[in-house]
């Protein structure tokens, strides 16, 4: 197919850009400690200027040191020295033929009020150290490795908090549904006018210094819940001065901002706006609360008054984040009327976000007239050579992004590590910096991978494109080991994408898969391999030891998924919340049986990424899934099991059929027959450590980069 539409040139402002693919902000993690640009941002962002993205705008960007930091290792625009460093990065990317626009940033009352406590001690430290952020880094990660656990599981220390850091900044004293958002709690303290004043004139200056670096523009981001959405939003600005009260009034930071930037960078300097046009506080069940698409439309209207040269569209913010980031389930395009609806209101060029996956996809919003620029966020992540394959006719490489947030959980997870963020399918992303030298080192040896699952369909990729030769050896008849349970609980079908995007780009760069085969060490002995990579997966367990386990009607929930058992009218007992317990819950509720749901913890989903949980408990809970927490399966009887309480009671709920997700061993006998045919094997994946499809692929590249 042949994407006219994408591929046609666009002005935007004085910008003119060679394509309509837009690499939309992303916060990952990638600057220097000091807020500079060094070697791993600009690989980063240099794999995707040469993936032929036309426009690259920047992850979020600071403009002071203290209330403004989002991100342990984000860019900061708000000291001179570091324009420099930044000027340098942006002359790769124009190299490539990539405009590029720094989008400026301020969490506000979204901030982790230990980042700005923190940053604003180390900043003293700079001043009478020399080499002072050599010593900094390990320093700073030795002090949150010790910092960060306890405040996460600790509720007195969640308290105390609150007095003993800075306090973050909004327009008025409403703090952030932490219990939805999985943030710390932290105080908000309401902007006064001068600090207002102040902060307009950081993000002034910022712009200032974004023009001196060379970039192309400016983005301001008035979205997903940040400071200048606290501003325009009545759930979080609740002023009764100019900057409160009517839209013209809550606007007015922002178009104060935007004024003094066309005054300070000059009129024809393009400030673009990343704007939420609807919180979606009703579909959490806050109907006629925060934003909505007729307030948006207004905003857009004023925006574009004002003199900005575009609009990049998203919607929700961190209390509706399955809106922002959206998860598995959300189909493709979702957000089109709602683009449509800004479009037609406004003469300025749309980009816009919205589980934009596939390059037809893309063509067609164009086509249609949904939008002028297409915004691709997390599939640049999952591939940065998304636009590339898909001008040269190689859509069926392109690595899609399934929507598994794996990105943004590790961003979190990562972020008091000091480490970037990660991507499940793509595991060089935001570690260019790691693999960049890597080398076609394999000069025809034979390697055989045993298992197509995520991490031995990433292994044979990797090495074949180092020029090893490559056998992959699959005991099924299709790739995709345990993602064959994972795609079959309802709407999990994006899950088939990342089995045949790994199985495609694996064949592409040269491995051969094998199905139906029988793996032992006379087999191995045949195909003389220079390396061997066991890639074998994990396996769900039933514990043995509970009475009654052995029936035929008690099995794991994978297997269940896996085997596509269907059943109707039963009563069902699912043991584990985690996330494959709540989709085996899911899976059999959908099928009209009765579901109880048994958990050790406290609370349901313990150790669930946020987004998970509010994607899966609603659903089951209106669905009357019951829940028994702080209670242990101790026996399975015939049509019923006995659960025993933690304080002592004893509950014994009907079940037809019992589906343990509580556990997975790995599954590694062939590592030692291997070690048989030749020395050099490693394991990866579950083989190696039981966990996600990031674990799975994130091993197989550290391992097999080793492999010389």
């Amino acid at each position: 197919m042949e994407y006219k539409n994408l591929f046609t040139p666009g002005k935007i402002g004085n910008m003119e850009i060679k394509n309509r693919v837009v690499m939309t902000s992303m916060g990952v993690d990638v600057a220097e400690l000091n807020g500079k640009v060094g070697e791993r941002w600009i690989d980063y962002y240099e794999a995707r200027s040469k993936g032929e993205v036309g426009l690259i705008i920047s992850g979020i960007v600071r403009v002071n040191e203290t209330s403004g930091v989002g991100l342990p290792m984000q860019v900061s625009m708000g000291r001179d020295k570091n324009v420099e460093s930044l000027r340098k990065g942006v002359e790769v990317l124009h190299k490539n033929g990539t405009k590029f626009v720094v989008q400026l940033h301020h969490a506000g009352r979204q901030n982790e009020a230990i980042l700005g406590t923190t940053w604003g001690l180390l900043e003293l430290g700079e001043k009478f150290v020399p080499h002072y952020w050599d010593i900094a880094r390990p320093l700073t990660k030795k002090l949150l490795d010790v910092i960060v656990p306890p405040m996460n599981n600790n509720p007195v220390i969640h308290e105390l908090q609150k007095y003993i850091m800075v306090p973050d900044v909004s327009a008025s004293k409403v703090p952030l549904n932490t219990a939805r958002t999985g943030m710390f709690p932290a105080r908000v303290h309401a902007l006064t006018i001068l600090e207002i004043k102040l902060l307009e004139k950081q993000f002034i200056d910022a712009a200032v210094r974004v023009k001196e670096a060379g970039c192309d523009g400016v983005e301001l981001h008035a979205s997903h819940g940040y400071l200048l959405q606290q501003f325009l939003s009545p759930v979080s600005n609740h002023r009764h001065d100019r900057y409160g009260g009517s839209l013209e009034n809550r606007m007015r930071f922002m178009l104060e901002i935007i004024e003094g930037m066309k005054k300070a960078c000059g009129p024809d300097f393009p400030i673009l706006v990343r704007l939420t046009i609807d919180e979606f506080y009703n579909t959490i069940g806050e109907d006629g609360k925060g934003l909505t698409i007729d307030e948006g439309i207004l905003i857009a209207k004023r925006l574009e008054q004002a003199g900005i040269v575009a609009l990049d569209l998203s919607c929700g913010g961190y209390e509706t984040p399955n809106h922002t980031v959206e998860p598995m389930n959300i189909p493709e395009a979702w957000r089109a009327s709602y683009v449509r609806a800004i479009k037609e209101a406004v003469n300025i060029p749309i980009i816009a976000v919205g589980v934009i996956r596939n390059p037809a996809t893309a063509e067609k919003l164009l086509q249609d007239g949904v939008q002028d620029y297409i915004g691709l966020a997390r599939p640049l992540l999952a591939d940065p050579e998304w636009a590339l394959k898909a001008k040269e006719g190689r859509t069926d490489e392109i690595q899609r992004c399934i929507g598994c947030l794996a990105c943004f959980q590790s961003l979190f997870e990562n972020a008091f590590k000091l480490e970037p963020a990660q991507c499940a399918l793509n595991p060089k992303c935001c570690r260019e910096i790691e693999y960049k030298d890597l080398k076609k080192d394999g000069n025809g040896r034979k390697v055989v991978v045993i298992g197509a699952g995520p991490s031995g369909l990433t292994a044979a990729r990797e090495l074949a494109a180092r020029d090893f030769d490559v056998t992959v050896l699959e005991k099924a008849a299709t790739a995709g080991g345990q993602l064959n349970a994972a795609n079959k609980p309802p709407h999990k079908d994006k899950m088939n994408w990342a089995i045949n995007d790994l199985e495609n780009r694996a064949k592409a760069a040269g491995a051969k898969i094998l199905y139906k085969q029988k793996v032992d060490e006379e087999s191995l002995k045949k195909l003389a391999p220079y390396a061997i990579v066991v890639a074998t997966g994990g396996k769900a367990v039933v514990p043995g030891k509970i009475p009654g386990a052995d029936k035929k009607t008690v099995m794991t929930g994978s297997d269940a998924m896996q085997n596509e058992l269907k059943i109707s009218d039963k009563d069902v007992v699912v043991v584990g919340t985690g996330l494959t317990g709540l989709e085996t819950a899911e899976y059999f509720m959908t099928q009209d049986n009765r579901v109880t749901m048994v958990e050790m913890q406290e609370k349901i989903g313990p150790g669930l990424y946020v987004q998970h949980y509010y994607d899966l408990y609603p659903k089951l809970y209106e669905n009357h899934v019951m829940f028994l927490t702080s209670a242990k399966l101790t026996e399975i009887n015939d049509g019923f099991v006995t659960v025993e309480t933690k304080s002592g009671g004893i509950i014994k709920p009907k079940a037809d059929y019992v589906f343990f997700a509580a556990g997975v061993r790995p599954v590694n006998d062939l590592v030692e027959v291997a070690k048989k045919v030749c020395s050099n094997v490693v394991a990866v994946g579950d083989a190696e450590k039981v966990g996600t499809i990031l674990n799975a692929t994130s091993t197989a590249m550290q391992a097999t980069a080793k492999i010389k």
